[in-house]
Order: structure tokens, then C-alpha cells, then sequence
């Protein structure tokens, strides 16, 4: 076994555990700070893949960014200390029934994909550059980039509002 392979079985067992963990923590808290977790080992995957542009922009947007907005929701609304019950008898069986078809589906996909991995043409040393998906980025999709941006920035002010507190009236 090489070591790009030890490296990837590891970093996989890594992500199946904090995968696990977001979902059976029972703290908001800790079950964010293990997606953090799964965030970055699927940003490590990205630089194994010679994607150094994407694994930043993971770490950047989702490990920063978004954990930091769930966090912030979490403590805003006490999530944290909310105990939930299982209401759902029959949310369980269903689950595992549709993860054994998820992973039979799988096995039927690797089962009928070609055999050698490598066939189709290798991308040039540019693709996936900064440069390169900037070039795209503001030439092709620049319509919906700057869409994109007027969306956050609204779901931004949005935010702003619903959490302000209104100011009690002054009596003179």
C-alpha cells in the first residue's frame, strides 16, 4: 500500500468520524465544531487532488465563514441548551434502509465503471488556478456572480434586521 493511499484512508476515517459526530452530538455547540473538523479534512482532500484554489476557498468560506453564521445562530437562539426527543418512531428504519441503497447503488456504480480510472485526458497545469477561475468566473458567469453577491448582501441586511432589538420609547 502506498502512502497517498494510507494518507487518503486515514483522512477518510477522519471525515466518516466527524461526519458522525455532527450528526449524534447532542450539544449544537460541538456538533458545529466537528462540521468545522469534517470541513477541513475535505479541504486536505482538495490538496491531495492538486486543487489548492478550492481547498482554500473551503477553508475560507465554509470552515470560516458559515461555521462562524451557525455559530452565531446557535447562540443566538439558545440553541444549545434545547433537549430534543425523538418524535419520529419510524425515522430510523428508513434511514438505514435508504443508506443500504445508497451503498448498493455505489457498489453497482464501481461495478460498472470502466476499469482503468485514468482514461480520460489529464487537465492542464492552469486548470483550477486562481487565475483560470477568476478568468471564468468574470467572463462567462458574470451575470450570476454579481446576482449571487446583491443575494448575500440582502440575506445579509435581512439578518441585520430580524436579530435588531427595537429601542424602548423615550418618555420626555
Amino acid at each position: 500500500m502506498t502512502t497517498d493511499l494510507l494518507i487518503f484512508f486515514g483522512l477518510a476515517a477522519v471525515a466518516i468520524w466527524t461526519a458522525v459526530c455532527t450528526l449524534l452530538s447532542r450539544n449544537a455547540v460541538y456538533s458545529a465544531l466537528f462540521l468545522v473538523l469534517n470541513f477541513l479534512t475535505v479541504a486536505v482532500f482538495f490538496l491531495l487532488l492538486q486543487a489548492a484554489f478550492i481547498a482554500l476557498v473551503q477553508v475560507t468560506v465554509y470552515a470560516g465563514a458559515i461555521m462562524v453564521l451557525f455559530l452565531f445562530v446557535i447562540m443566538l437562539l439558545g440553541a444549545e441548551r434545547v433537549e430534543t426527543q425523538p418524535s419520529l418512531p419510524w425515522q430510523a428504519p428508513v434511514a438505514a434502509g435508504l443508506t443500504v441503497v445508497l451503498f448498493g447503488l455505489m457498489a453497482l456504480a464501481f461495478a460498472l465503471s470502466p476499469a482503468s480510472p485514468g482514461a480520460g485526458p489529464s487537465p492542464s497545469d492552469a486548470f483550477g488556478s486562481p487565475a483560470a477561475v477568476g478568468e471564468v468566473l468574470f467572463r462567462d458567469y458574470l451575470l450570476p456572480f454579481e446576482v449571487t453577491s446583491i443575494l448575500l448582501l440582502v440575506a445579509m441586511v435581512g439578518a441585520i434586521v430580524l436579530t435588531r432589538r427595537p429601542r424602548p420609547k423615550e418618555t420626555p
